[in-house]
């Protein structure tokens, strides 16, 4: 569940840098939440092929993660929002 919350989060970041069928499949699966059958059925593609967008978009993903940490980024700033008070949290929240 973690990891699954974790793509959705780098999705959300880097999500319009992939190709427009990898968007779709993406959210189909992750959004949603149908299996790769239930896709494949939907849309006359095999499993297959469809497993391969999915592990295409999650490769390239982490991959601009890795490189940019952007998310990295995020997620120590609001760690450091979490210890200001209450105006300024939701001032810092606001930016991200």
């Amino acid at each position: 569940m973690e990891n699954r919350l974790y793509l959705i989060d780098l999705y959300d970041i880097y999500g319009s840098l992939l190709t427009e069928k990898q968007q779709y499949y993406f959210e189909e699966y992750y959004f949603s939440n149908l299996s790769l059958s239930e896709i494949s059925d939907n849309d006359d593609i095999s499993r297959n092929a469809i497993y391969k967008h999915i592990k295409d978009s999650i490769e390239k993903l982490e991959k601009l993660e890795q490189e940019l940490k952007i998310n990295e980024k995020n997620n120590k700033i609001l760690e450091f929002a979490n210890k200001l008070d209450d105006k300024l949290k939701e001032e810092l929240k606001e930016l991200i």
